[in-house]
């Protein structure tokens, strides 16, 4: 008896922990479900699943006494758009009342006086905040590694990593432990980590997000964003953190008459053949649905520009980033001891390319050629082939091969050549380079069954045109079932 109560009890749990954001929202607002029964649901997770590594810190008693609001108001008919649904948060965003560590073991008693921007939007939106994901230190890595707290670990396979350095927000919503998680996206932080993990994630357009109290990289790439179960839900996080409630007038019709475009000879030729192979079935599931797949050439140099103008800004940007960081939000660490309490890897790094003392140090010649003149070639490049096809996104594989294993991540096997982990980011930094909005969608799993993911990048400013095709294409090729 005492067994089948506990599977009952399980079951219940894992149904309300099954939800995503819109369909929490509908749930609660009906009444068939109290935003503290889904949010004791969701706790219950993180607890039976801490071992994933995904979150830094949760306040239980906290997210149980605003669930509690959440359902007063909800009886007393106060309409929110996100209205008693918990959203974890990248533990490089300032939060009131809540320790913000930015992954360092140094802050991990910081606690600020204010939200970042894009938290506060979440909570007039009616959200709650669940919690602080895990992440890379100072976000500068892209396999979900951290010294203090630890290796955020993929559900799928919790021998490989989870991707970064959002890592702990692609975790937390692929377990269900969160129905969504802000995460932010230099060079590929949030569309890695969907892709390894196996969920929805987003970046919009450069600078359309807030980015006001959030850890900065790079003024020129930084973007904050967010994990879903789905694209509906993004749209819905999309409204609340912009502010912008205008109603989709778009029909949800499937494919017939959308243009995508490729681009094979920048974003395939060095990829997985697993990842290859499902890319080239989910082109012919496109096609069979009535999309229009185009081929398109952004030239032979464009990838390595990209590469090459993309980091060169990431790093020369990075100190002076940092610093005001520091000063403008009471930060209780310098820059050097920052520097000082990095794992020695990434210590190194910054030593090399980030302090004007490396060897590596990107010179104001380099640094404005980079931003000036090749950012502005990549830009013109898909301006081009946006216009020139027609095409509503570009697509292509989000991550060059699946998630690899702890411990072999600088052992990434491409076209018989070992690599580094930040091959993982090369499909995703041209997007970045050029600010453009992206989104990426789980297309299905490796034999191993880790997840493949599939990058849609739009127009620059094109954001909610990008989430509605992305929308149509998540219909055909659907998403993937809980790992856990």
């Amino acid at each position: 008896m005492q067994q089948k109560i506990e599977a009952n009890s399980t079951a219940k749990t894992d149904a309300l922990a099954s939800l995503g954001v819109v369909a929490a929202v509908e749930a609660i607002r009906k009444g068939e479900v109290s935003s503290e029964s889904y949010a004791s649901a969701l706790l219950q997770r993180a607890r039976d699943h801490a071992d994933l590594n995904s979150f830094v810190t949760i306040d239980e008693a906290a997210v149980l006494e605003a669930a509690r609001k959440a359902d007063k108001t909800v009886a007393s008919g106060t309409i929110a758009p996100l209205r008693g649904v918990p959203v974890a948060i990248k533990d490089s965003y300032l939060t009131e009342g809540l320790r913000s560590t930015i992954g360092l073991s140094i802050l991990d008693s910081f606690v600020p006086e204010h939200d970042a921007d894009a938290v506060q939007a979440i909570k007039d939106g009616g959200g709650i905040i669940f919690g602080k994901n895990n992440l890379v230190e100072m976000s500068f890595g892209l396999t979900g590694h951290n010294e203090a707290y630890g290796q955020a670990k993929n559900p799928h396979n919790t021998n490989h990593v989870s991707g970064g350095s959002s890592g702990g927000g692609g975790v937390s919503v692929a377990a269900r432990l969160v129905p969504a998680a802000l995460g932010g996206d230099t060079i590929g932080s949030i569309r890695v980590p969907a892709s390894l993990c196996g969920v929805v994630g987003f970046k919009p357009t450069t600078g359309r997000w807030p980015r006001s109290g959030v850890a900065p990289i790079s003024h020129t790439l930084d973007t904050t964003g967010v994990f879903a179960r789905n694209v509906e839900d993004c749209i819905l996080i999309d409204r609340v953190v912009t502010r912008d409630e205008t109603p989709d007038s778009r029909t949800h019709s499937g494919l017939k008459g959308v243009t995508l475009a490729c681009a094979p000879r920048q974003f395939l030729e060095r990829v997985a053949p697993e990842v290859d192979a499902r890319f080239k079935e989910t082109i012919r599931q496109l096609r069979d649905a009535g999309a229009n797949v185009v081929e398109v050439d952004l030239g032979e140099d464009f990838s390595g520009r990209a590469l090459t103008a993309t980091w060169n800004i990431f790093f020369r940007e990075a100190k002076a980033a940092v610093e005001k960081f520091i000063r403008q939000n009471n930060v209780p660490a310098t820059f050097d001891a920052i520097l000082d309490s990095l794992k020695p890897g990434l210590k190194n790094v910054w030593t090399q390319f980030v302090l004007p003392t490396g060897q590596g140090y990107i010179s104001d010649e380099v640094y404005r050629h980079a931003v000036w003149v090749e950012r502005a070639e990549i830009k013109r490049r898909y301006a081009e082939a946006f216009s020139s096809t027609g095409a509503e996104a570009l697509i292509l594989p989000t991550t060059p091969s699946v998630a690899p294993m702890i411990g072999q991540e600088d052992k990434i096997m491409l076209g018989g050549q070992e690599t580094s982990q930040l091959v993982l980011a090369n499909n995703t930094i041209p997007a970045s380079a050029a600010g453009l909005p992206g989104i990426s969608l789980p297309i299905g799993a490796s034999d191993k069954g880790l997840p493949i993911g599939l990058e849609l990048d739009g127009p620059f400013g094109r954001d909610r045109a990008l989430l509605y095709v992305a929308r149509r294409v998540e219909a055909v090729v659907g998403t993937l079932p809980a790992p856990i």
